[in-house]
């Protein structure tokens, strides 16, 4: 008898090889075994693949039900599985920028209370209100929950549903490779035309493979912000002076709107590490340090953005700089930017690659290389942060405290001179005056000094700490990519060894039938030849007999 289960809560498929069930749905399930927390069968629609097993409550027959010595059956079992949050945890941290920091550190969500986000722009596609399932994450590229190739028949339906949800596929469906789009585009999934204009050309160097250089090159600079109010001022928020040297026009931007471009980054590119944002602060954010503290971040931000080859000619990161005070205008080109085709599997439809192939070899060894030394820049750029912000604390407080108690002494002193009133001393008091001024003023020197040079360190090592956070998940797409390679190729070259063994075998066959053929041939030859002589020989003598008589 089948095993059924009974559905828990709602799940919508979101990428291939799974099926959408709802609350209090019967499905019939494949193996009651767990694969990393999913389970296989089959829903009432007769669609087949991957569930959450957290989500169904397997229906135990109450003929194999275990009963106590009183013959009463024991309760139903929950299978057990992670909780619902552990899906969620995994998936957040799983992404890069959706998580990635790819590698652990995740991007400032959109959602944030910093600037009232959803007051003023907040038109929401129909995909952004289908309801989603409990635990699942939002798709990082359009998807269909129907699989390829199907059948007509029910039979070839589940058999491909399964070929394609345990064989073909990672079942882990929140790692980083399958949820930046690559799994998809190696299993051939990917399918979007891509005009010229979206094509990414990787070059080879001087040291290697690079994108290529950006023919356009421009700069663009960051004001001081204004606080600005609406709804007659009950809202309050800083504004940004943008103004590219590309146009000469200055644009005005919350800083929601950087994160809503840096949302949009994050997901069109899922293999470039975009840098992390400045972080978000809820209260103080009109204090003059934290002011003055962001928008320093964002420069750094914005330098490393329009000098990227890739990520300053991309569309969405110029209708950010470009985009002037129309609220339509903005708003078409906001749409545009979240109805992008060219996500997920699809973008990697957009890389050009040279010619001439790379050595595997070398190319998996560079990237052990680089992965061993994100590490430890990670390791040691805490070390110096540290380090520096320890050593400018002290020039801050600890060296002007010092210098201003040494320069106070020696005015002291030329007040208790200033007493005696001689005028062969009067230089002598100035001397020692100007001495503590000297004193008092190279512990202002101390004090100013981290901002000239220790604190630009520090920030530029915050922005480089998020690229690091990045890395990982960036190399974890290239190592699944490399890996289901090399499974394509040994299931390929067992196919092809399978084949060669077949034919020779038929090869051996068909050569012993020849040389046995040929054998039997020889000695009918030869018989023949026997026979042919001892017949001459019986008529030679059968003559000698008649000529005798």
């Amino acid at each position: 008898m089948a095993l059924k289960a009974k559905v828990l809560y709602d799940f919508h498929s979101e990428n291939p090889g799974e099926i959408s069930i709802a609350e209090n749905e019967l499905v019939t399930l494949f193996s009651e075994e767990e694969l990393e927390g999913w389970l296989e069968g089959e829903n009432s629609r007769g669609e087949a693949g991957l569930f959450p097993a957290s989500y169904v409550e397997i229906i135990r027959d109450h003929i194999t039900s275990s009963t106590n010595n009183n013959g009463f059956s024991s309760p139903k079992t929950k299978t057990q599985t992670p909780s619902h949050a552990s899906y969620t945890s995994s998936d957040s941290q799983s992404q890069r920028g959706l998580g990635a920091g790819s590698g652990g550190s995740s991007f400032h969500t959109s959602q944030g209370s910093d600037d009232d986000w959803d007051d003023d722009w907040d038109d929401t596609s129909p995909a952004a209100d289908a309801p989603q399932g409990f635990g699942s994450s939002p798709p990082l590229y359009p998807v269909t929950t129907s699989l390829p190739g199907r059948g007509s028949a029910q039979q070839n339906q589940q058999q491909q549903a399964k070929s394609s949800a345990t064989v073909g596929r990672n079942l882990n469906r929140f790692s980083t490779f399958v949820k930046s789009g690559g799994e998809a585009f190696l299993l051939g999934e990917a399918s979007a035309f891509v005009k010229d204009g979206d094509k990414i050309c990787v070059v080879m160097g001087k040291h290697g493979p690079e994108w290529q250089e950006d023919p356009y090159p421009f700069t663009c600079t960051i004001d001081d912000p204004t606080k600005q109010t609406k709804f007659k001022g009950m809202k309050s928020y800083m504004s940004y002076g943008l103004t590219p040297t590309h146009t000469n026009i200055q644009v005005n931007r919350r800083y929601k709107h950087f994160d809503w471009l840096y949302a949009r980054l994050v997901e069109r590119f899922p293999v470039i590490s975009v840098p992390h944002l400045p972080e978000k602060q809820a209260t103080g954010r009109f204090e003059e340090d934290f002011i003055s503290k962001r928008r320093k971040g964002l420069i750094w931000w914005m330098n490393h953005m329009i000098s990227h080859p890739v990520l300053a000619r991309c569309d969405v990161f110029q209708h950010f700089l470009t985009c002037g005070a129309d609220e339509k205008a903005w708003k078409q080109g906001k749409r545009k930017a979240e109805r992008d085709e060219l996500v997920g599997a699809n973008f990697f439809l957009t890389i050009s690659t040279p010619a001439v192939p790379l050595d595997l070899q070398e190319v998996d060894s560079k990237m052990e290389g680089f992965k061993t030394f994100t590490k430890r820049m990670d390791e040691n750029i805490v070390v110096v942060n540290a380090t520096i912000n320890e050593f400018a604390h002290k020039q801050v407080a600890g060296f002007k405290k010092e210098y201003q108690k040494v320069g106070q002494s020696f005015k002291l002193l030329a007040q208790a001179f200033e007493l005696d009133q001689q005028a062969y001393s009067a230089g002598l008091n100035k001397a020692i005056a100007y001495t503590g001024d000297t004193y008092e003023a190279i512990g202002d020197y101390f004090a100013e000094q981290p901002r000239q040079d220790l604190d630009p360190i520090s920030d530029l090592l915050d922005l480089y700490r998020g690229h690091l956070a990045n890395f990982p998940d960036i190399i974890h797409v290239q190592k699944g990519g490399e890996t289901k390679n090399d499974k394509s190729e040994k299931q390929s070259d067992h196919k092809l060894d399978k084949q060669s063994k077949h034919k020779m075998t038929t090869i051996r066959q068909k050569t012993q039938g020849r040389q046995k053929g040929t054998q039997n041939d020889k000695i009918k030859k030869h018989n023949n030849k026997r026979q042919t002589k001892s017949n001459k020989n019986k008529t030679k003598y059968y003559k000698n007999e008649t000529q005798n008589d």
